[in-house]
């Protein structure tokens, strides 16, 4: 950790030992997102201007966490699992993120779908990333819900990056995502796919009530 620390900007190519450690330390390597989308989301994350939106919580908030801390950004991540949320809130603790904020809510059902409950009321606009690895994929609906309950709140150029799209599911939510939002995706990835939407300019473009 001391080593990704001292230079994340090292650490934005899959492949990367640090990483690799880090992956191999976190020790939850069956659900963890593995190099390429870490390091794409790492990439991102030292890119991108205002707040980072986190839909799942582990090694990624840690790591985004403290580029997030480094450039003055705020980093909000959600979570429905206490047990899980204190390891990570544990790490955070121990590497002084303060920057992240970690809500930890059941998820909520929305009717069509199911999702986390995010405090709405506190959080900022402009969310510029959004990285979703979650709920889970067994979840009413998925991982559809981030564009209904978060589509006002993307920023100009927003980034989504929404892992495991090697499952049929994850496709879907990005399909729906597309004709909602009216941009395409790409699948990125070689060996674990995921991902990318750009949403935020033509979120804007399409509902004029944004704040």
């Amino acid at each position: 950790m001391k080593r990704f620390l001292d230079d994340p900007d090292a650490c934005t190519r899959p492949g990367n030992p640090v990483i690799a450690d880090l992956l191999y330390g976190w020790g939850n390597e069956g659900w963890s997102a593995q190099d390429e989308y870490l390091t794409h989301c790492i990439a991102r994350a030292l890119a991108v201007r205002g707040p980072i939106l986190e839909c799942g919580s582990g090694l990624s908030t840690i790591l985004v966490g403290s580029i997030a801390k480094q450039r003055g950004q705020r980093h909000w991540a959600l979570e429905h699992t206490p047990d899980w949320a204190a390891k990570v809130q544990a790490y955070l603790s121990r590497y002084q993120l303060d920057a992240v904020v970690l809500c930890v809510k059941p998820l909520r059902d929305y009717g069509d779908f199911g999702w986390y409950d995010p405090p709405l009321e506190s959080m900022p606009g402009g969310f510029g990333l959004v990285v979703c690895d979650g709920p889970p994929g067994d979840t009413k609906g998925g991982r559809y819900g981030l564009v209904p309950i978060m589509r006002n709140r993307l920023g100009p150029d927003c980034v989504i990056l929404l892992d495991d799209a090697g499952r049929e599911e994850e496709r879907a939510v990005a399909r729906r995502w597309e004709a909602e939002l009216g941009v395409p995706f790409d699948v990125l990835g070689s060996v674990k796919p995921y991902i990318e939407l750009t949403a935020g300019a033509r979120t804007r473009a399409l509902d004029p009530d944004l704040s």
